[in-house]
């Protein structure tokens, strides 16, 4: 329980910050690498089932930071990586990884898209051992130490 109070208390405080940020965050490549690192976070588990996939959009569009992007156009490409991942899914995680890491050179940006990871992982109370994997991995994708994260 302790370790959910401390995920809960970490998810509000990156949440604050990243309201701060967020007019600086409004590219097409922040938008793709939000909505890949979200499509990781939904099939972390190696399959994306449609409660799920319906799920994390809600909480795709219920994200305060993400609200300056047109929900369609997120849900776009969310369903975009979401595909390529149900599709195959080594290949899809290779291409969302892709993506978040063109966010390298930006690392305001690229820490953003990892706390939205979090915040999407964490958000059913459950941060699994398969969505801290995901979001891990998104970290070396952008040159930044999981450990920042306490991942």
């Amino acid at each position: 329980m302790a370790f959910w109070d401390s995920l809960k208390t970490k998810t509000a405080d990156m949440n604050a910050q990243l309201k701060l940020k967020t007019g600086q965050f409004k590219n097409k490549e922040f938008a793709a690498g939000s909505m890949a690192i979200c499509a990781l976070i939904a099939a972390a588990d190696g399959t994306i089932d449609p409660s799920e996939r319906q799920k994390t959009a809600g909480l795709i569009v219920a994200n305060d930071v993400l609200s300056i992007f047109p929900p369609a156009d997120l849900q776009e490409k969310f369903n975009f990586y979401c595909d390529k991942l149900t599709r195959d899914y080594d290949f899809g995680k290779v291409e969302a990884i892709a993506t978040i890491g063109k966010l390298k050179s930006k690392p305001d940006q690229a820490r953003a898209v990892i706390q939205i990871g979090i915040i999407i992982g964490g958000a059913d109370g459950n941060f699994d051992e398969h969505e801290r994997k995901a979001v891990k991995e998104a970290c070396f994708a952008v040159g930044i130490s999981p450990t920042e994260f306490d991942l």
